[in-house]
């Protein structure tokens, strides 16, 4: 409001041809333009301190989890440009830089460009879940906003190579839709991808459904254990090696066996809510979705011993 209202005065005195006005339009316009510039100045007042605050906050949680052991951090955001744009999503990641070896985002499909200034802030590595490659069962769940271009979405992946990004992880929600057609064709697209750009590092998640706010309006088609173990399996099988990683929607039983037979990758310590691993930092929003394995980071690891396994924080460097 603030900025129109400086626009208008402006455009007053274009219309007008400023030099035609009597001396009481002439202070009048004064005045309103003197007023419409303390508005503003106090709205980049306002924009500062709550930018200053916001950066405060994510080093914060950046060196609290750092404090854990942890050498790789997933970014997330929701789907909102808006809400967190491209340049405060790249802040985010130089302050990340300070305390992680390798810095992955799970945001919303940018264009390469966009995918390019990211990495040069510090991130090598883009997840984007399709959800479903059922384009009429997208459509029923996404009825507006930008996420409801279905190929934008689609060609996320692409664009992220494109702009120099290391490498790109895929993953269908089992369970929106028929869960093996959604894994045949997430894996048939991270195929067609490494063999258009050989370089690329491909990884699958692989998450299934957990309890959400309006569950209740996606009718999930249950994908239970062993259906999880086979997509798991038939991702190995197909891709040899490529990255899987079981996320903490699991159990910790199930994750500790899944790490046996094909998954190479593993969370812990994690938390799906805003601003939740400093106590003073106040959650603001709803959890993403409910955590089955609240383990933490050193407990994780003990686990991975005790299965003759060798858990490893970091095996890249950023270039």
């Amino acid at each position: 409001m603030k900025i129109w209202k400086i626009a208008g005065v402006l455009s007053l005195c274009t219309l007008a041809g400023c030099g035609n006005l009597s001396a009481e339009d002439e202070q009048q316009l004064k005045d309103g333009l003197q007023e419409a510039s303390q508005q503003l100045g106090g709205v980049m007042e306002e924009a500062g301190a709550a930018w200053d605050k916001a950066q405060a906050e994510i080093e914060a949680e950046m060196a609290e989890i750092a404090k854990s052991g942890l050498q790789e951090i997933l970014i997330l955001t929701g789907e909102s440009r808006k809400m967190s744009d491209v340049e405060y999503i790249g802040e985010a990641c130089k302050i990340a830089r300070k305390y992680f070896k390798v810095i992955g985002l799970e945001v919303y499909p940018m264009n390469s460009e966009e995918y390019a200034y990211l990495h040069e802030c510090g991130a090598d590595y883009v997840t984007v879940f399709q959800e479903t490659y059922n384009s009429d069962k997208y459509e029923t769940l996404h009825l507006a906003g930008h996420k409801r271009i279905f190929p934008y979405r689609v060609n996320a992946q692409e664009r992220a190579v494109k702009g120099g990004m290391r490498g790109v992880g895929f993953g269908a929600l089992l369970g929106l839709d028929d869960f093996r057609k959604d894994a045949f064709a997430t894996g048939y697209h991270a195929y067609l991808l490494q063999r258009k750009y050989p370089h690329a590092e491909i990884a699958f998640s692989c998450p299934r459904l957990r309890p959400i706010i309006n569950n209740d309006r996606i009718n999930p088609m249950d994908v239970h254990e062993p259906q999880l173990l086979q997509v798991v399996c038939a991702y190995r099988l197909f891709m040899p090696f490529a990255s899987i990683t079981v996320s903490t929607r699991e159990c910790a039983r199930v994750r500790d066996n899944l790490v046996n037979i094909a998954a190479t990758k593993i969370s812990a310590g994690v938390s799906t809510g805003i601003g939740s691993h400093v106590d003073d930092i106040e959650d603001k929003g709803d959890d993403q979705f409910e955590i089955s394995d609240e383990r933490s980071v050193d407990e994780v690891y003990d686990a991975l011993l005790k299965n003759n396994l060798q858990p490893v924080m970091s095996d890249y460097i950023y270039v």
